[in-house]
């Protein structure tokens, strides 16, 4: 519900949802140069917390993590095509989100890695998040606790420019 209220559009691609709305907090600038600036439209990424547990249910935390990360990049790709042909995201400069899988399954998939530069979000998201992860992961509270050195939440973030230069290539390739 306040998802829906302080964005443009919510749209699901697979595995995630894509919220359109703009960006706060302070400038960035990502590898491919471009800047990110408070105000700026951006589209923010959710994972679909009941299909990544059911994947770790059916699958195990291993499998299900490659699965998430196969249907997260069909999800890009999905995106991909629709920043072309949708109004809504024409005005996206970049894809962002908030995590704590950052470690080897984002670089494969494009995303650059930011701190969170709050303290305060820094902090409820940490929370937040590791709650999800021991409610969500089979060994979970376990879990947490023996990683929680390593369970720090990251910005990721995507330049439009750069998600259609590397998706665009998927989709022209899967054409051939």
């Amino acid at each position: 519900m306040i998802t829906k209220a302080r964005s443009v559009s919510v749209t699901q691609y697979g595995i995630c949802k894509l919220v359109v709305r703009r960006y706060h907090g302070r400038s960035m600038q990502c590898n491919d140069g471009q800047w990110v600036h408070s105000g700026d439209w951006v589209g923010e990424l959710h994972l679909d917390n009941r299909q990544v547990l059911e994947l770790s249910r059916s699958l195990g935390p291993n499998r299900a993590a490659l699965m998430t990360a196969r249907q997260l990049r069909d999800a890009l790709n999905q995106i991909s095509r629709a920043m072309e042909s949708t109004p809504e995201l024409a005005r996206v400069t970049a894809l962002t989100g908030i995590t704590l899988l950052h470690r080897g399954i984002i670089y494969g998939l494009g995303f650059e890695l930011h701190p969170m530069n709050s303290k305060w979000l820094r902090w409820t998201t940490t929370h937040y998040l590791r709650l999800l992860l021991a409610v969500m992961h089979p060994h979970g509270t376990r879990r947490v606790k023996q990683s929680s050195e390593k369970l720090n939440p990251m910005v990721l973030m995507m330049t439009k420019q750069s998600l259609l230069e590397r998706y665009r290539q998927d989709v022209i390739s899967c054409k051939s």
